[in-house]
């Protein structure tokens, strides 16, 4: 009785839906870290999430058609093992990629759609192609009956796609919390090489090792190039946590020894002096810490934090108004312990740091709670959306108290698009809106403003006296309805902060 040679024979069935399983989980996998990995270079929006997973959509659509194309023409056992091993070195080219082009940008504003997509493409696209190039290559040597090749493929398929869903939540909801995204993109490399010539093994009996590997040198030696990057390109973050890239950089002054500044991605949010609390080194940390002062001269306050960053303000009225409660809502616990561990800022009964949402945390604060609320919460350069909008606001006037202020840090290109919805939102909510315009926006910049908020007249004098006599620089919007003129307000139901910044809105 005759017998399919060896090169005819499928899979064992549940061989092939590991392959599957395994190629369409890492495509996920390495689509999820793209965000983080492109983070410090063009920032995080939804313009960024919208190019990688355009990109790589793309990939899976190139991979499929490319894929089953190959099938056709080349023994499946033999291009499995090679589909293997150069994804994994594809993978493993992923990050000097992204550290090199995305660095030769230097700091700067965010990344625009065409840079995003240039950007994701170069390092994500090519190992997206190759790893989906793997499930046709499958169906096709699993394919012995037509009478059954729906159930095969369906199967095959289904498989396919539960192994994405596996991954992406795996990864967004336990990967990235235990590894460094470099530790895992270079384990996801590796794993797909060890297996590749795994297949090369032992899908070809009787073949030597050395021959049944020959045609895998070239993939291992880009995989090597790739490793060899890997080391000699430095991430650009000292630590990476779940939602930053984030460094601790000394002050390049030696005038300055015991300044350090806190990056987080691809922007300075915070700068410290070990040595001395009272240091606010940023214009617009200096007016937030004026809503604290201009609220209440002096005595005790109560101020709610959302975001703490470096923790700047907290150390700061830790240390001119001992006594003062402090709420901070941050939503990263691993920033909370660099700040602690790298800056000196342990929390106490006077600081209490509350991680999750800034959203969820400050509802379930009590009514009539806070003196001051600080608003400065980002995500790259962008305020979170949901951070931004009327329904969000109205909860902070429900903890703030009736004589209390809101304070705003908003980071906004020269058109101002969504400053001015922001302001005009805060509008709608609070009796009295006052904009100041940092020096950068002044001068037709991207840059710093803030606005308060508040039900009770706000001292537009203190305003100007700091802004004037102290030399600090900056402007106060004296006609804020010529500046809200036909400017909608942001909701939940439409608040379009990253198109408003890009002014795609």
């Amino acid at each position: 009785m005759p017998t399919d040679p060896p090169s005819a024979r499928p899979l064992p069935p549940p061989l092939a839906v590991g392959l599957v399983v395994t190629a369409s989980a890492s495509v996920l996998i390495l689509e999820i870290l793209a965000g983080r990995l492109l983070a410090p270079y063009v920032g995080v929006s939804i313009e960024t999430y919208t190019g990688i997973i355009g990109t790589v959509l793309a990939g899976i659509a190139i991979g499929a058609w490319l894929g089953g194309t190959l099938a056709d023409r080349y023994d499946p056992r033999r291009l499995l093992p090679l589909l293997f091993v150069l994804s994994g070195a594809l993978a493993l080219i992923v990050l000097p990629v992204v550290r090199t082009i995305g660095g030769a940008g230097g700091p700067g504003a965010p990344g625009s759609g065409a840079e995003i997509i240039v950007l994701t493409a170069l390092g994500f696209l090519p190992s997206a192609t190759v790893l989906s190039a793997v499930p046709p290559a499958v169906v096709k040597l699993q394919l012995r009956d037509l009478d059954r090749a729906g159930a095969t493929v369906g199967t095959l398929s289904g498989w396919s796609t539960g192994g994405a869903i596996i991954a992406t939540f795996f990864t967004g909801f336990v990967l990235v919390r235990w590894a460094a995204v470099t530790t895992l993109v270079v384990a996801v490399g590796l794993v797909l090489i060890v297996l590749g010539f795994a297949l090369a093994l032992l899908g070809r009996p009787g073949t030597r090792p050395a021959e049944a590997t020959n045609s895998l040198l070239a993939p291992l030696a880009l995989g090597a190039l790739g490793l060899t990057g890997v080391v000699a390109i430095d991430s650009p973050c000292q630590t990476e946590t779940a939602y930053y890239c984030a460094s601790v950089v000394a002050d390049p002054d030696p005038a300055h020894p015991s300044r350090r500044t806190l990056v987080l991605d691809d922007l300075r949010h915070s700068t410290i002096d070990l040595d001395d609390p009272t240091y606010l080194g940023f214009w617009y940390i200096r007016r937030l810490a004026d809503a604290v002062r201009n609220e209440a001269p002096d005595g005790t306050v109560d101020v709610v934090h959302l975001g703490g960053g470096g923790f700047t303000l907290p150390r700061w009225l830790r240390a001119v108004r001992p006594g003062s409660e402090q709420k901070v809502l941050e939503i990263d616990p691993k920033l909370v312990e660099l700040v602690e561990r790298d800056l000196g800022f342990p929390p106490g009964p006077d600081v209490e740091v509350i991680t999750g949402d800034g959203r969820l945390s400050l509802r379930a604060l009590p009514d009539d709670s806070a003196d001051v609320i600080i608003g400065d919460a980002f995500g790259s350069r962008a305020v979170p959306w949901h951070l931004a909008t009327r329904e969000f606001l109205t909860d902070v006037r429900r903890v703030l108290r009736p004589d209390g202020v809101y304070a705003a840090n908003i980071i906004d290109g020269p058109e101002q698009r969504f400053l001015r919805a922001e302001a005009a939102t805060l509008a709608a909510v609070f009796d009295h809106v006052e904009v100041i315009l940092g020096p950068l926006a002044v001068d037709g910049q991207r840059g710093n403003s803030i606005i308060y908020a508040a039900d009770e007249p706000i001292d537009t004098a203190a305003i100007d006296a700091v802004l004037i006599e102290g030399a600090q620089g900056g402007r106060r919007i004296t006609d804020l309805d010529a500046f809200l003129a036909g400017v909608d307000v942001l909701t939940d139901d439409h608040a379009p902060v990253d198109q408003l910044l890009s002014g795609s809105a």
